[in-house]
């Protein structure tokens, strides 16, 4: 390993973490964080196609964070190998670009209808930016704790309370007043390939030996719940087959069961719905917006969360399989 591939980087330009908000990005920065891969094993392991990693290879390459390593030539035919520059890299702080457009940093776990907020609202509001990074829940609540968010999400459920978020607010930001939102109720449940030919069933099929899965990331509100479940089934993870590889959204995981990387992953309806994938359902989960207090009287802020509570924003939520937006919208002020 490259000494340099030993070290903490900062990331303190907006290029960099504007480039990051992409989840594939991130993923493969990951592998590369953890040894030198070529553009077709990356695709492979997620699932996609050269063309689109080279693309993104490319993007991480013009802001520092991805270098070419090493050239191997056989029978004529070279492959390059790319790795990360750094071991890992730190974002200790948030970078805005000095612009008159409005910036809203987002930090926490993926969600399609915070994805339908982005696009809908900066067509209304062309004078905001909301930048979205999907680092799962418990990251997104640390990087509030960190400053360097103006807001996170996260479906987080505690057992012992039978409450969504609220024990995990209160652990990891103690001391603060936060505001808790209400963006939508959604369904998770095994996607699997379109004519289920494995003929899955039910949860404890994921340990079959005839199975690939394809994981979440650690720190994601499903990556915890998956976690519980498999604990409470009594199955470990070794044994299963592809419980290490991971990635950052639904959408993610439903490509790689869509061309073939997987057979299964856990994830939402509507992202197995929208891949034409089939869909086992097993829970459904509140997900939630946090915003610190300080940032709720923010103009950029303050006009988002009008917009969640407007008729068209409920309609876009209920056009996605597996939402429901009853309480879409519903606040509660959270604090230790």
């Amino acid at each position: 390993m490259p000494t340099h591939m030993n070290k903490i980087e900062r990331l303190d330009s907006f290029d960099q973490i504007n480039t990051l908000s992409d989840p594939k990005r991130l993923a493969i920065l990951q592998m590369l964080m953890e040894q030198p891969r070529t553009v077709s094993q990356i695709g492979r392991e997620l699932g996609e196609y050269p063309a689109g990693i080279r693309y993104h290879i490319k993007k991480l390459e013009q802001v520092q964070m991805v270098e070419l390593s090493e050239v191997k030539i056989s029978a004529g035919y070279s492959e390059k190998y790319y790795s990360a520059k750094s071991r890992a890299f730190l974002l200790q702080r948030m970078i805005l670009p000095h612009s008159d457009q409005k910036s809203i940093i987002f930090m926490g776990s993926h969600d399609l209808a915070f994805e339908k907020l982005t696009s809908d609202f900066e067509k209304i509001n062309s004078d905001t930016k909301i930048m979205s990074m999907p680092v799962g829940s418990l990251d997104g609540l640390v990087a509030l704790r960190q400053g360097i968010a103006h807001l996170s999400g996260c479906h987080l459920f505690d057992s012992e309370t039978s409450l969504f978020n609220q024990p995990y607010i209160k652990h990891i930001l103690p001391d603060r007043q936060i505001k808790m939102i209400t963006l939508a109720h959604r369904t998770q449940g095994l996607i699997l390939r379109r004519g289920n030919p494995k003929q899955v069933s039910e949860l404890h099929d994921v340990a079959r030996q005839d199975i690939t899965f394809i994981n979440r990331n650690r720190g994601s509100g499903t990556r915890i719940w998956f976690d519980n479940k498999l604990k409470e089934s009594g199955i470990k993870p070794e044994m299963m087959i592809g419980y290490t590889k991971e990635l950052n959204s639904h959408t993610g995981v439903a490509q790689a069961i869509r061309l073939g990387t997987a057979d299964i992953g856990i994830g939402l309806i509507a992202a197995a719905v929208v891949a034409k994938l089939d869909f086992i359902p097993l829970f459904e989960e509140q997900y939630d917006l946090v915003i610190p207090g300080e940032q709720i009287e923010d103009p950029a802020i303050r006009e988002m969360l009008d917009y969640i509570s407007t008729t068209g924003y409920r309609q876009s939520i209920n056009s996605l399989d597996g939402y429901r937006s009853e309480k879409t919208g519903t606040s509660l002020d959270v604090s230790s």
